[in-house]
């Protein structure tokens, strides 16, 4: 019997370590980035993107002035998709977080580039 509840604890003690484990991810991406994409044209080559947590759920947004919300936000284990509307399509960003970088890819209409992101400095 205390069998049973020793592993019944355990059980419970490693579903709440995964998911403290997927919190502590999400939060060490929220913040300022700038990114750059390449092979594309000046106007779209760099920017901002930002990363916050609001009621204990990650959102983002592309732009500094004219901030667009990211849609279909997935953070994972270090892996970040999202999509964004553009000239009438979507866009498919898909990155992975290595500490105070993020390196990927970005698919549209017109091909797939490469993306590399580094956090912004905070004031």
């Amino acid at each position: 019997m205390k069998t049973k509840y020793c592993f019944v604890a355990i059980l419970i003690a490693s579903v709440f370590f995964v998911a403290a484990h997927r919190a502590m991810k999400a939060d060490e991406l929220v913040g300022k980035w700038n990114y750059t994409i390449a092979n594309v044209p000046p106007e779209n080559e760099s920017g901002q993107m930002t990363f916050e947590l609001k009621d204990e759920k990650i959102i983002g947004y592309l732009g500094e002035i004219e901030k667009q919300q990211m849609k279909e936000l997935t953070v994972d284990q270090g892996k970040i998709s999202f999509k964004m509307d553009f000239e009438g399509g979507l866009i498919d960003f898909k990155m992975v977080q290595d500490g105070e970088k993020l390196n990927g890819t970005v698919l549209t209409n017109y091909g797939e580039f490469a993306i590399t992101a580094v956090r912004a400095v905070k004031n």
